[in-house]
């Protein structure tokens, strides 16, 4: 059901506007109610909802943000407390006096209501930012110091989307230093990330408000990793500089592309939170751009070449003309006809810019602007024979969609004074090209074709297998889209080629997910061994204990104490006769007897409890599990990256390099609380790391399957 918001322009709404923001929930808005009216949401179904206040808590209601809105009724009420609360701070005489008393209530709180942000943050939150330069004078100030921690983590970590709505309503372009138009991952140490983004990456020329951007990825792949970043980059500029940014698809090449990767890229461009204007197509162009070429061919710009392409290349390098190259317009014509209809004679010829042979930049050299291909188009079927290269087209839509800066990575480098030329002679409007520096990671393959080859030969699952970098594939194993984004945002714009270590994200990634990620226990089903404890428990009991020490948010989980206990047969080989243990979440024991088998392996252990011992004096900290039935049957999945070699040397074959070993299954016993896994929940088994879940509970026969997450640490490969 659509919502459109209508408001009146001198009071817009701004709780309501970032809450949805932020909730993902799409709005229309109109500005024209007369001033002083209530804002009010209309429905596509024809019904109305009016006041602050209860926008708010609808959206609180059907957010799908987990207790946007409160996890029970008194937090529901407490926010409705807060929510009419907010009116104080819109009263100038009560502003001052509202800080005071919100100051104190958050002495102790990092939130307004519960663990996580709700509507009754944002409800403050506005109340604050659209004081202006009022509430800025007291934040500089250090008046209200809690108050202050509050809004500037509020900044940090929702950066985007307040400032978005502040720069539009507000009239300012940012309400304090902290919103920045990027986001701040958890536990960052080293300053703030919005600041390190925006050390001299101004764009040329650009104009506040009148920034115009595309981001246009081939429908050839998924995303990966490098397409990120240009996304998020497209995104940081609009943001910063109150522009747009449209999703443009460069279908010209039918032979490698599908419907299936539109899709899926859309469904990656949503997952990294790109907020774009509009999607457009390059084949939506194809009428325009066949006649322009036209028009070049007339001026004499463009002639039609039936070199062989071998030969063709060779005269590029060596700067020798074409013979085909002072064609007449009337002759080139008539073969671009024979182009246009796919005949045999078509099928030899292509069309080509008459730039420069004699140009040192070898992309001045007469390049490709037109293929014959015979291949239907996944969009609009075989309507066409002929295809524009990406060189012909690029500069084409860009001039005409408004793009005023076109980001490039440096790759493309010695092909922009070819784009330049292009638009030149096409007579159209020039468009300021970017430049920063390709995403490069040691181990990785980011070139679609050779990905592709992967998929095709069955040595993946599929484009979102875990041992990829494309986005779906890091996120499957386990990656957080904010560590992504984090990990980007630091990089900037730079221009500086640099290689890239996975260590360093895995690392951003691990300081957001440990201080949340409820914890479980596992033992290796291979070669557990049994410790019988002759004084604990004859009967099984049950304690309930948090899921995770320190954050109350992740829960809590039942543990079964019996008297016959699992552990981990490398942890059994390293215990001595008498030597006290911990066993975790329990207390204390004292291992009496060590039975081994004719292999002197460590079979089975006897021993008794000694709860009363200190944890401070022993030296293995052990991890267990109880003798039940309860137990749940576990794949534990770790991953290699996918070739051998940190970076390929120019015209080196990736195939040369191919990692043999990239998968290795471990089966395990887990405790009985993880059949409430749901597909994507990351956890933490104690003492052997992280992991998500890529598939629950279902049986007891299958397994529920874990992927190993990288923490940052170097690793030698799988063992």
């Amino acid at each position: 059901m659509e919502i459109k918001l209508s408001f009146s322009p001198n009071s817009p709404p701004l709780a309501v506007i970032a809450a949805a923001e932020i909730a993902g929930i799409p709005l229309s808005s109109d500005s024209s109610l007369p001033s002083g009216s209530p804002p009010a949401f209309l429905f596509s179904n024809g019904l109305e909802l009016r006041g602050t206040k209860v926008l708010l808590s609808y959206l609180g209601r059907t957010a799908s943000v987990r207790n946007f809105y409160g996890c029970d009724a008194l937090e529901s009420c407490q926010m409705d407390e807060w929510l009419e609360y907010a009116s104080i701070l819109a009263s100038g005489a009560e502003f001052e006096g509202g800080c005071s008393y919100i100051d104190g209530y958050l002495l102790k709180r990092t939130f307004l209501v519960g663990h996580c942000l709700s509507i009754a943050d944002i409800a403050i939150w506005a109340g604050l930012a659209g004081n202006g330069q009022r509430w800025e004078s007291l934040r500089k100030s250090k008046k209200f110091a809690n108050l202050v921690r509050w809004f500037n983590s509020l900044s940090a970590e929702y950066g985007a989307v307040l400032n978005k709505v502040t720069s539009t309503y507000v009239g300012k372009r940012a309400v304090g230093k902290q919103i920045v138009a990027s986001v701040k991952g958890k536990g960052q140490a080293n300053g703030d990330v919005g600041d390190k983004v925006k050390a001299g990456i101004d764009l040329p020329d650009a104009e506040m408000g009148k920034v115009r951007l595309r981001f246009a990825p081939e429908p050839s792949g998924y995303l990966h990793i490098g397409h990120s970043k240009a996304a998020l980059l497209n995104q940081y500029f609009a943001e910063r500089y109150e522009g747009q940014v449209i999703v443009r698809f460069d279908d010209t090449n039918p032979a490698k592309e599908s419907n299936e990767f539109v899709d899926n890229i859309l469904k990656d461009i949503a997952t990294l939170g790109i907020k774009y204007e509009t999607v457009t197509y390059t084949s939506n162009y194809f009428p325009k751009l066949m006649e322009m070429a036209e028009k070049l061919i007339i001026q004499g710009k463009a002639y039609v070449d039936d070199t062989p392409r071998e030969q063709m290349q060779k005269e590029r390098m060596d700067g020798i003309d074409s013979r085909c190259r002072n064609n007449n317009p009337e002759e080139n014509m008539k073969l671009w006809k024979e182009m246009i209809a796919g005949s045999e004679r078509g099928l030899q010829c292509c069309l080509r810019g008459k730039l420069d042979m004699q140009d040192p930049n070898k992309s001045l050299r007469d390049p490709v602007y037109y293929r014959c291909n015979p291949i239907p188009h996944h969009r609009i079927g075989s309507s066409y024979k002929i295809y524009p290269t990406y060189d012909f087209a690029c500069p084409f839509v860009d001039s005409i969609e408004g793009i005023t800066h076109a980001l490039r990575s440096s790759e493309y480098h010695d092909r922009n004074a070819q784009y330049y030329r292009i638009q030149e002679d096409m007579g159209l409007r020039k468009v300021l090209i970017y430049e920063f520096s390709r995403l490069n990671l040691v181990y990785t393959l980011l070139s679609k074709r050779k990905l592709l080859w992967f998929v095709q030969n069955g040595k993946v699952e599929g484009w979102d297998d875990p041992r990829f970098p494309t986005v779906q594939g890091i996120v499957r194993r386990g990656l957080k889209i904010e560590a992504l984004i984090e990990f980007i945002v630091e990089q900037g714009a730079s221009k500086n080629l640099n290689l890239m270590e996975w260590d360093k994200l895995w690392t951003i990634n691990k300081k957001i997910v440990d201080p949340v990620c409820p914890r479980h226990t596992a033992v290796i089903e291979e070669g557990r061994v049994m410790l019988t404890l002759t004084d604990g428990p004859h009967k099984p009991f049950v304690r309930i204990i948090p899921r995770h020490k320190k954050s109350e948010d992740a829960g809590q989980k039942a543990t079964t104490y019996t008297r016959q206990i699992w552990i981990d047969r490398i942890d059994a080989e390293s215990i001595s006769v008498d030597e006290e243990i911990t066993l975790m979440d329990w207390g204390n024991a004292i291992v009496r007897e060590i039975t081994k088998d004719e292999s002197a392996k460590v079979v089975k252990l006897t021993g008794v409890l000694h709860l009363e011992g200190s944890v401070k004096t022993t030296k293995l900290k052990l991890t267990w599990l109880p003798e039940t039935n309860e137990l749940v049957n576990l794949s534990l999945v770790e991953f290699d990256y996918l070739i051998t070699k940190k970076k390929l040397e120019e015209g080196e074959d990736f195939l040369d390099v191919l990692n043999e070993n990239t998968k290795k299954e471990t089966a395990a016993l887990g405790d009985s609380n993880m059949r409430n896994l749901q597909r994507g929940d990351i956890l933490q088994l104690e003492r052997k790391g992280y992991f998500r879940c890529d598939v629950p509970f279902v049986r007891p026969s299958k397994p529920i399957v874990l992927f190993a997450i990288p923490d940052g640490r170097q690793q030698s490969g799988l063992k």
